[in-house]
């Protein structure tokens, strides 16, 4: 039998639509929400019932396939809120009189610490976009600075608009998750970066005079989003990684914007002030970088205090 396409699951189209328009949720949000709330569908559909209808037993019974799957803690307790937000939404328009994941607990998730790198490697990093050459090298200079001086969020990066850039300005203007905005300081490296790659930028912008004008986007791309996307910057980054001699697999944009927490707050930063660069709702969240200082030191007194050997 045809796999349902999502459009067969009305419900779920709605509840998109009504988190695209009112919460203004990001298009990595509204495919995360789509993939969880369909794979669900699935799982009802092979006992006959749409998913705005599944009972309580039948939510336990899909939770309880994760866990004989294997899968993560992390992810079952992601496609459990989803459901749960799924099902408020059927609430609030009337659809239903109950909710089946009420009272429903996810999997208890261990306190996972944000991997991030050293200074050092850091500047091996910067280091190696510095050797790129040509127009191709300024950009990956200008996105790598811009990452490290910001702690931007991939996607935050790659759709910076052009206008975010003022010549005579030491801040970046953010638009963030929920449209919100937020301004961040940019260092002198990365003000030097961006101008520099200004002056290529038209290299990287589609042939048509028309499309070329259009567009708006800071790291302008040739490819249908316009802009450089995070598949393709992902992809810079790792290949930094192997050009300036370390594991690929411990480097990404995340890990970098992790870094960049981490580096601040080990220098004195307030943690507010941390936040509110971050683009963080809430300061809890901000917080995790707290316990990774706390991890260096207590990893620092362990290994190099000369008590700590006795």
């Amino acid at each position: 039998m045809a796999e349902p396409s999502p459009l067969s699951y009305p419900w779920i189209e709605n509840f998109l639509n009504m988190m695209r328009s009112s919460r203004n949720a990001s298009i990595n949000t509204l495919a995360a929400y789509r993939r969880d709330l369909t794979e669900f569908a699935r799982f009802a559909g092979r006992r006959q019932t749409a998913p705005e209808r599944a009972s309580a037993d039948q939510v336990r019974a899909y939770l309880k396939s994760l866990d004989e799957k294997g899968l993560a803690a992390a992810t079952a307790a992601r496609r459990l809120s989803a459901l749960k937000r799924f099902y408020r939404f059927t609430l609030d328009m009337g659809f239903r009189e109950d909710d089946p994941t009420a009272g429903m607990d996810g999997p208890k998730l261990g306190q996972r610490l944000p991997k991030y790198l050293s200074e050092a490697e850091v500047e091996a990093l910067l280091d190696a976009a510095q050797r790129r050459p040509g127009a191709d090298g300024l950009r990956v200079q200008a996105l790598m600075e811009i990452l490290y001086a910001t702690g931007l969020r991939v996607s935050e990066l790659v759709t910076l608009p052009l206008s975010a850039f003022i010549r005579e300005s030491p801040v970046l203007t953010v638009t963030g998750k929920g449209g919100k905005e937020r301004m961040v300081p940019l260092g002198e490296p990365a003000q030097d970066a961006v101008r520099n790659y200004l002056e290529i930028r038209d290299s990287f912008l589609p042939k048509g005079r028309a499309q070329a004008r259009s567009n708006k986007f800071l790291f302008a791309s040739r490819g249908r989003e316009g802009h450089l996307t995070r598949a393709r910057f992902g992809q810079v980054v790792k290949d930094l990684a192997v050009e300036a001699g370390l594991d690929r697999r411990r480097v990404s944009p995340h890990v970098l914007r992790h870094s960049f927490a981490s580096h601040l707050l080990a220098h004195g930063a307030d943690l507010r002030a941390l936040q509110q660069m971050l683009g963080h709702a809430d300061i809890s969240t901000t917080q995790i970088y707290t316990h990774v200082l706390e991890e260096r030191l207590r990893t620092l007194v362990e290994t190099s205090h000369p008590l700590a050997h006795m």
